[in-house]
């Protein structure tokens, strides 16, 4: 019986994950997942595709999603630093990956100490509470600053499997953050892979509704420790049996949130419907 091993949010976009046993799934996902985003002073946001030392910058956000919060950041040299979200303040526009959406910009210090950490300027930005963005895929959803659908599972079983292909070729294993899912799954073994075939996924009261498979890019490339760039791994591997019929290397599924609920490690998975692997 396949189970959640890992639930993991990252409330910074492109910054370093956080981990909990349990996690409130809401319409666009995690709570507070990708919540904020860095962007540049014209409000283009950033990612570790071009900045890759976000990987290095923890953290965490104190208090129920949109009233009270506070953000807290980490990073190496940087030291710490606490920010009250601004969830009322102006909308602005920003962009990310080509997609015109909306940010709350928090503040000249925030600014200033994501431009040190990060050596070029920039700013922070929070997604506004009336939030609308739509995403696409087979079921359609909502979701913040991810760069598409709300919520991403992978299990187990798929990095073992790529980690196999990865030991033939002499190059090292990979971490499962390389891959920044927000639900991992074991139990699913005997199928590597098995999450492309799910096209609705039930977790405690919560449900769960296919939109695609996720499509890797150079993220993937990037040592979440160290912030750098590690080589061709694991898209040349990738490229070599995960091709997607859309075009690019696939490695989990991405879903829509059809029914909210607080999930736990260890919440038991029930599959209503399968389908076929878009890959």
């Amino acid at each position: 019986m396949a189970e959640v091993v890992e639930l993991v949010h990252y409330p910074v976009k492109g910054c370093a994950p956080v981990t909990a046993p349990t996690a409130r799934l809401l319409a666009a996902g995690l709570a507070h997942d990708r919540a904020f985003m860095v962007v540049t002073p014209d409000g283009v946001g950033r990612t570790q595709r071009r900045d890759p030392a976000l990987a290095r910058v923890r953290p965490r956000v104190h208090g129920q999603e949109g009233a009270g919060e506070l953000l807290s950041l980490r990073a190496p040299g940087a030291g710490e630093l606490t920010v009250e979200v601004d969830t009322e303040g102006e909308r602005r526009p920003v962009e990310m990956l080509g997609r015109p959406l909306r940010g709350i910009d928090q503040g000249d210090t925030a600014a200033d100490w994501f431009t040190q950490v990060l050596g070029v300027p920039s700013r922070l930005v929070r997604v506004p509470p009336d939030n609308d963005r739509v995403t696409d895929g087979l079921i359609p959803g909502t979701c913040r600053y991810a760069d598409s659908s709300a919520v991403l599972v992978v299990s187990r079983a798929s990095l073992d499997a790529l980690n196999a292909r990865l030991a033939a070729r002499g190059a090292e294993p990979l971490p499962m953050s390389r891959f920044r899912p927000n639900i991992v799954v074991a139990g699913w073994e005997e199928e590597p892979h098995a999450e492309d075939r799910v096209r609705r996924l039930r977790i405690g009261p919560a449900e769960l509704g296919y939109a695609k498979p996720a499509i890797r890019c150079a993220v993937t490339l990037v040592d979440q420790e160290t912030g750098r760039k590690r080589g061709p791994e694991p898209l040349r591997t990738l490229a070599g049996y995960r091709r997607a019929a859309q075009g690019g290397v696939a490695f989990g599924a991405k879903f829509s949130v059809l029914r909210p609920g607080t999930l736990t490690v260890g919440d038991r998975l029930q599959v209503p419907a399968w389908g076929a692997s878009e890959v």
